[in-house]
């Protein structure tokens, strides 16, 4: 195992001081937890994420102004404490509600609901989404139902901006489940990640085989085969996408999300062909997105989100808006 590291078990300590000190006027650490919080904040519905570490920049570099309000950092691949969570909640919080979004993941689930019972009783108002815009697998690893993935973070954005706007905890919470509804991804992996802890790959594929479908833990798809040019692997995610739609949608916003191994070079041949496929079917693109945004360590792969904005434009325009965030 190379890594660039001092001890395994202090990795996630190392890293969350590491991001606060390297952007002081965006983030600061909450006092003896693993919470990253905005350091100027607003009367506004706070909004908080998280989950475990090793996905990079999610969800920390997500913080700022016009998206998180919090983020709070498990382990690796491990979901963060309900206390810890808790701490996340009342940094958030400035008395207009806070809005949780999390991951469909089985152990993000419970925490975060126990946190959200928690802040209840120091008479916190907190209202939850769950994303599940994985629509590769259902009842993989760590999950109930689909899982949790990039998606997620053009919830934070379009919520973000909502917050931002002033709306209430209440619609925030219908607007997320709105945009959940109409977010779907899928991805593929050509080399598995290395938890630092662990020493070795997750799954094993051969020199020339991808996996469909891999989660972004690593969890396992629907099938292996050969690699093919980006032309056949996109048209293959592309139409998952359209068919996992009642109706094809008209317009669309499009992310491309490398997984941490991928350089963005690979990221721009697949979007170039993506587009190319939206435009052989009469898709108009409003809004893309390309770069690593939700990553599984070091795996080498990427994954396509689709948004389906026909009848929401006002959604591409909170896509649009500009943030202050480290990672957007």
């Amino acid at each position: 195992m190379k890594k660039i590291i001092n001890a395994p078990d202090q990795i996630v300590e190392e890293m969350l001081s590491g991001i606060v000190r390297s952007y002081p006027k965006i983030v600061t650490r909450v006092e003896d937890t693993r919470v990253v919080a905005r350091v100027k904040s607003s009367e506004q519905v706070g909004l908080v994420s998280g989950g475990g570490s090793g996905h990079e920049p999610a969800h920390a570099g997500f913080v700022g102004d016009g998206m998180l309000h919090a983020a709070v950092l498990g382990d690796v691949f491990t979901s963060p404490t309900p206390d810890q969570v808790l701490e996340g909640i009342k940094a958030a919080n400035a008395n207009q509600g806070v809005l949780l979004i999390v991951k469909n993941y089985t152990g993000d689930i419970l925490n975060f609901d126990m946190a959200k019972e928690l802040a209840e009783m120091d008479d916190i108002e907190v209202e939850t989404v769950v994303v599940d815009d994985d629509i590769a697998v259902e009842n993989s690893t760590y999950t109930a139902g689909k899982r949790g993935v990039a998606g997620t973070v053009l919830v934070h954005k379009i919520l973000g901006a909502a917050s931002r706007a002033k709306r209430s905890l209440q619609e925030l919470k219908t607007l997320g489940e709105e945009v959940v509804a109409q977010t779907k991804t899928i991805g593929i992996a050509l080399e598995a990640a290395t938890v630092p802890e662990v020493g070795h790959k997750g799954f094993e594929l051969a020199e020339d085989e991808i996996e469909y479908g891999v989660g972004i833990h690593g969890e396992p798809g629907y099938r292996k085969e050969k690699i093919k040019p980006s032309k056949e692997l996109a048209e293959e995610l592309v139409t998952k996408l359209l068919e996992a739609y009642e109706e094809t949608p008209k317009e669309i916003a499009l992310l491309v999300n490398g997984m941490g191994g991928t350089p963005l070079m690979e990221q721009f041949v697949f979007m170039n062909d993506v587009l190319d496929l939206c435009a052989t079917h009469a898709i108009h693109v409003r809004f893309t997105k390309v770069g690593n945004l939700m990553t599984s360590i070091e795996m080498q792969g990427l994954s396509l989100t689709m948004l389906d904005v026909t009848t929401h434009p006002e959604w591409v325009d909170a896509l649009e808006e500009q943030v202050t965030t480290i990672a957007w």
